[in-house]
């Protein structure tokens, strides 16, 4: 039915395509973008399935990259995204677009970025950025960081704070999430040192035993909020979807908890789960529940 809107990476319309009588009469899909961190899978795949389910109107899946997403906003392609990292990790690409969104609220507070080593890593070896540049440690590290997807604000972060610290003999492996993630799973079962980029929320925290390490230049940044924007009008057009979006808000904590769950069962299974652990929050988000 959709097949002629699917012009980016990746679109899927979840949990079933079939519609009924009713929702036959609603406007054309939700169209929601979102770029493949697990952290941004998990919300907007939830938010999909209580769009669904409990307003009613068919929502539209499409996975590309973090810069797409805010083109695709601004010119009005996508309705939504549910992972505007800010004020920092996403400054660049929010600067360019801020007077072409809107922001519907902020999905959950507390994130972070920074850099990670298992915790068999002595903390006297490595407890800061700054003991990267320990002979030893270099040679420990294999003079490298493991990293993500090059369009990822965690990247340019993480080139930025390689100049800052004077980390010249350390290359940044650009790859993906899941390339990182293969290259974390290896280093740990054979409990071989490693530093990689990482932020949170993340299921990884849940797997393995992991620790910050120390950013005294504030190259990474500080706490960050992650936001969910709208093109232009949205709220006019479907004032429910909106609405809903706008007060959706999840503890970091329960994000991580069901993060982890979706990686040991899956998504589907994991917003099924958390719907139904969190009556109260959903219900609220609903706007079923004053105060």
């Amino acid at each position: 039915m959709f097949k002629t809107l699917v012009t980016m990476s990746l679109a899927a319309v979840l949990f079933g395509s079939a519609t009924t009588g009713a929702m036959a009469q609603d406007a054309k899909p939700v169209k929601i973008g979102w770029a493949a961190w697990s952290d941004a899978e998990f919300v907007t795949k939830l938010a999909a399935k209580l769009i669904k389910d409990e307003l009613g109107q068919e929502v539209e899946l499409v996975q590309t990259d973090v810069a797409p997403l805010y083109q695709g906003v601004s010119r009005g392609d996508l309705d939504a995204m549910m992972m505007a990292w800010l004020p920092q990790t996403h400054a660049d690409y929010f600067a360019k677009v801020k007077d072409k969104v809107e922001t519907l609220g902020t999905v959950y507070d507390g994130a972070k970025l920074g850099w990670v080593v298992p915790k068999y890593v002595p903390e006297d070896a490595i407890a800061s950025i700054e003991d990267l540049k320990k002979d030893d440690v270099k040679e420990q590290l294999g003079n490298q960081v493991l990293g993500i997807d090059p369009g990822a604000g965690l990247t340019r972060l993480s080139e930025q704070a390689i100049k800052d610290y004077g980390l010249d003999d350390y290359k940044l492996q650009i790859s993906s999430e899941a390339g990182m993630l293969t290259s974390v799973d290896r280093a740990m079962r054979s409990e071989k040192w490693f530093v990689a980029t990482s932020w949170s929320p993340h299921w990884m925290f849940g797997k393995y035993e992991l620790r910050y390490i120390e950013d005294p230049n504030k190259s990474l940044g500080e706490a960050e909020h992650v936001d969910i924007l709208a093109r232009q009008g949205f709220k006019e057009d479907n004032p429910k979807v909106a609405e809903f979006l706008s007060r959706m808000k999840l503890p970091i904590s329960d994000l991580e908890a069901a993060m982890f769950n979706a990686q040991e069962t899956s998504y589907d299974a994991a917003v099924e789960k958390y719907i139904t652990d969190h009556p109260d929050q959903v219900k609220a988000w609903l706007g079923g529940n004053e105060g």
